[in-house]
């Protein structure tokens, strides 16, 4: 679509606090959109300590997942983009440096998945959802996103999460565990900035090795090929 072509990652900067904005569309995983958050998150664990992130964007959407659009277009490149969107959520999780989504909008699928392989979440409390809508799409989770789900969400709320599909608002996301904050959309990004500034100082190669020892299997399985629905 043409909003999403006007629409790509950039990178911006805020003192310590890198903000990376994924754009103000549907902001959805295709290789040309992963490719660039793949550079920029490179770009960033480069940059030497204090330094954090914080992954945000505008509009109605953090990510609504997968660019189903694109899958249907290139089905020969379907398992390569798939794995690729895998690979990126494995980068984030076991980055070397400290992490905050700062989620606006809705989360879906994917975008869900991403947001949870940040270290700190913070949600709008009054507009948009958090939903792993896959029991409904008839599409099984592949072993890296179980095993991220499983990590990253408490383990009655992973249940409920992937086996009903349903859809949580910020403050009902809050308290369950899913974020760690759910504020009014005007403190949203500056909570998430200053959290990521309080953490900017860790050492990187530290926070690395501790994020990936943490999340081995969990990594490993997001960077093993496993085919969609399977």
């Amino acid at each position: 679509m043409e909003s999403e072509s006007q629409s790509l990652p950039t990178l911006s900067r805020e003192g310590d606090v890198y903000l990376l904005d994924l754009g103000d569309g549907e902001n959805r995983f295709n290789p040309d959109r992963n490719t660039i958050i793949e550079e920029l998150l490179t770009e960033i664990e480069g940059a030497p300590a204090p330094r954090a992130l914080v992954t945000m964007a505008a509009g109605k959407v953090w990510s609504n997942g997968l660019d189903l659009e694109w899958f249907q277009a290139n089905p020969e490149r379907v398992q390569e983009a798939l794995d690729q969107t895998e690979r990126l959520i494995a980068a984030f999780l076991g980055a070397g440096v400290p992490t905050v989504a700062a989620i606006q909008g809705h989360c879906f699928a994917g975008g869900a998945m991403l947001a949870l392989a940040h270290d700190h979440l913070i949600m709008r409390e009054d507009r948009g959802y958090f939903c792993l809508p896959e029991a409904d799409l008839g599409l099984p989770f592949t072993p890296g996103m179980n095993s991220l789900l499983l990590n990253r969400l408490p383990r009655r709320v992973a249940h409920e999460a992937m086996v009903t599909a349903r859809r949580y608002g910020g403050a009902e996301a809050a308290e369950v565990g899913i974020v760690g904050q759910a504020l009014p959309e005007d403190q949203l990004l500056a909570a998430a900035v200053d959290h990521a500034a309080g953490q900017a100082p860790k050492n990187p190669e530290t926070l690395r090795s501790i994020k990936q020892r943490m999340y081995e299997d969990t990594i490993e399985l997001l960077e093993t090929s496993h085919p969609l629905g399977t």
